[in-house]
C-alpha cells in the first residue's frame, strides 16, 4: 500500500479493493480517548474510499460500527447496551451489518462473537485497515475476527490520504498518529494488551502527512500516541536515523502553514530536558500540557507502577513553568485505587492544590481484566468511599478551574474558531492556545479554521467568555 506521501489508489490494495464500488451508508459510534476518536476518523476515510457514504444517524445506516475503549468498565457496559439495541434491529433487517472495533474488541475477541451471534465482525485497533474487507465479507454472510498483531508494526500507520469527500470534524485542526502502543504496564492499565507494544511511526511519513494537511488548510496538529513523548526512544529494531520526540516537534514546526502544535498523552517518565526546552524555544508548541499524574501519593504511584514519585512530578511541573510561564497543566486522576488510604487521598488533594491544575479528568478506579492489579487480586474499596472522594476531587477542581479562568479575564487571546457556540445568541466558539474553550461574540460570522483575537470578559468553570476584536472586512 502506498504511503501518504505517494498518494493512494484503492485498486492497489486488496484490503480495500474487496469493497470498492460497494453501495450503502455507514455510521460509526465512538466512545473513549482521542486515540479512539482519531481511529474513527481513519475508519470514516477508509469507508469513503470503499464507496460508502456516511450517515449521521445509525437508524438510517446499513453498516454500523461501534468503536469503543476498555479503559473503564462503564465503556463496556455502554457497548453491550447499544449492541443489544442494534442486534434487535438486525432481527427485522437481516442485511444490516454490525461490527465492533477498538480496545474492547481486542480484549474480548471471540467471546463477543459467541455472546452476540448476530454480530458480523470484531476487530482490534491494529486491524482497522481491514474494515472495508470485513464489511464486504459480512454482506456475503461471513463472520470475521481480526484481533491479531501480525501486521501491527506496519499496517497500523499505512493508511490512505483523505478522500475528497471526507469532511474534517474540526476545520483547521487535525490529529496525526506518531506512535502506538505502550511498554510500561501500569498496574491498572490494559493498553499494552489491547494496543500492543510501543511502535514509533517513521518521521518521514509523519512529516509528509503534516505537509499534506497544511497544504489543505490545517494549521493546528495534535501529535497522538499512548505514551506520545516516548516517540523515537531506542527500541529493538528501531530504524536508523529516527529522531527523538522533541526533534520531531521542531521539524513539524518548520512545516509552512503550521501555527499550533499539541500532543497527547505524554508520560512523566519521558518529559526530557529537550522537551522542556522545546516549550521555551518553539512558539508553535502550545502553552498547554496534559500530563497524567493519576495520584498524589508516592505510595500509590509505586503500587500503580507509574515509575515516578510525587516530588518528581512536582519538579517536572516547576521546570515546565520556568521554561514557559503561564503554561496550562491538566491531568488525569484515578480515585479509589485498591489500598488507597485516606492519607493517600489527602496527598492527591494537596498535589492538586500545589500544581493548580487548569483542569483534570477524574475517574473511579475500574478493575480491568488481565491487568497486574486484577491478577494480584487487589480488592476494590467501598464504592461509597470512592464516590465521596471523587466528589471532593471534582469540587476542588471546579474551584481551581474557575481561579485559572478568572485570571484570564481582562486579557486578549488568539482563538482558532470551530464554529457556532452551542449556547446560541449568535456566539462563536473555539480554543485558545492553552486549549480552553472560548465562547465569544463577534460583529460577523467567520469561517471555522480562522484565527481571531478575543478579549476575555468573563468566565465559567467550563469556558472563557469574550468579545472578538474588530474583524477586518
Amino acid at each position: 500500500m502506498s504511503s501518504p506521501a505517494e498518494g493512494f489508489s484503492p485498486e492497489s490494495d486488496p484490503r480495500v479493493t474487496l469493497a470498492v464500488g460497494a453501495k450503502g451508508r455507514f455510521h460509526i459510534r465512538t466512545f473513549g480517548c482521542q486515540m479512539n476518536q482519531h481511529d474513527a476518523q481513519k475508519m470514516v476515510n477508509l469507508l469513503h474510499h470503499a464507496g460508502l457514504e456516511p450517515s449521521e444517524r445509525a437508524e438510517s445506516a446499513d453498516v454500523v460500527v461501534i468503536h469503543t475503549c476498555s479503559i473503564r468498565e462503564k465503556a463496556e457496559h455502554r457497548l453491550y447496551t447499544e449492541l443489544g439495541i442494534l442486534l434487535a434491529r438486525k432481527r427485522a433487517e437481516p442485511e444490516l451489518v454490525v461490527g465492533v472495533g477498538g480496545c474492547v474488541a481486542q480484549q474480548e475477541g471471540e467471546s463477543l462473537l459467541k455472546r452476540f451471534p448476530r454480530l458480523d465482525f470484531v476487530f482490534g485497533p491494529q486491524n482497522l485497515v481491514h474494515l472495508p474487507a470485513m464489511v464486504t465479507a459480512a454482506r456475503e454472510h461471513e463472520r470475521s475476527l481480526r484481533v491479531d498483531y501480525g501486521d501491527a508494526a506496519g499496517a497500523r500507520f499505512d493508511l490512505p490520504q483523505r478522500h475528497p469527500a471526507y469532511a474534517s470534524p474540526t476545520p483547521g485542526r487535525a490529529f496525526v498518529t506518531v506512535m502506538e502502543g505502550c511498554d510500561l504496564f501500569c498496574s491498572y492499565c490494559v493498553v499494552p494488551r489491547t494496543r500492543g507494544r510501543e511502535v514509533s511511526r517513521p518521521s518521514a511519513q509523519i512529516l509528509a502527512e503534516v505537509r499534506a494537511l497544511a497544504a489543505s488548510g490545517t494549521s493546528e496538529v495534535t501529535l497522538l500516541g499512548q505514551t506520545v513523548n516516548a516517540y523515537g526512544r531506542p527500541r529493538p529494531g528501531r530504524a536508523e536515523g529516527e529522531i527523538a520526540f522533541a526533534d520531531l516537534i521542531r521539524r513539524v514546526a518548520e512545516v509552512p502553514g503550521i501555527r499550533r502544535i499539541r500532543f497527547t498523552s505524554p508520560h512523566p517518565c519521558f518529559v526530557t530536558p529537550e522537551l522542556i526546552r522545546a516549550f521555551a524555544e518553539v512558539p508553535e508548541l502550545c502553552p498547554h500540557l496534559h500530563l497524567p499524574v493519576q495520584s498524589g501519593s508516592t505510595r500509590v504511584l509505586e503500587a500503580m507502577s507509574r515509575r515516578y514519585d510525587r516530588d518528581t512530578y512536582l519538579d517536572i511541573v516547576a521546570r515546565l513553568r520556568a521554561a514557559r510561564p503561564g503554561i496550562a497543566v491538566t491531568t488525569d486522576l484515578i480515585v479509589g485505587y485498591p489500598t488507597e488510604t485516606e492519607a493517600d487521598f489527602e496527598d492527591t488533594l494537596r498535589l492538586m492544590d500545589d500544581v493548580r491544575f487548569t483542569d483534570s479528568y477524574s475517574f473511579k478506579y475500574s478493575e480491568r481484566p488481565g491487568t497486574p492489579a486484577q491478577r494480584h487480586g487487589l480488592g476494590e474499596l467501598d464504592d461509597g468511599v470512592i464516590q465521596a472522594r471523587l466528589e471532593r476531587v471534582q469540587d476542588l477542581q471546579r474551584a481551581l478551574t474557575l481561579d485559572a479562568h478568572g485570571a484570564r479575564v481582562g486579557h486578549c487571546t488568539e482563538v482558532l474558531v470551530e464554529g457556532s457556540s452551542r449556547h446560541g445568541d449568535g456566539q462563536l466558539t473555539g480554543r485558545c492556545p492553552e486549549h480552553r474553550i472560548v465562547n465569544f461574540c463577534a460583529t460577523r460570522q467567520v469561517a471555522p479554521g480562522s484565527y481571531l483575537p478575543v478579549d476575555i470578559t468573563g468566565c465559567t468553570p467550563h469556558s472563557l467568555l469574550g468579545v472578538a476584536q474588530q474583524i477586518p472586512a
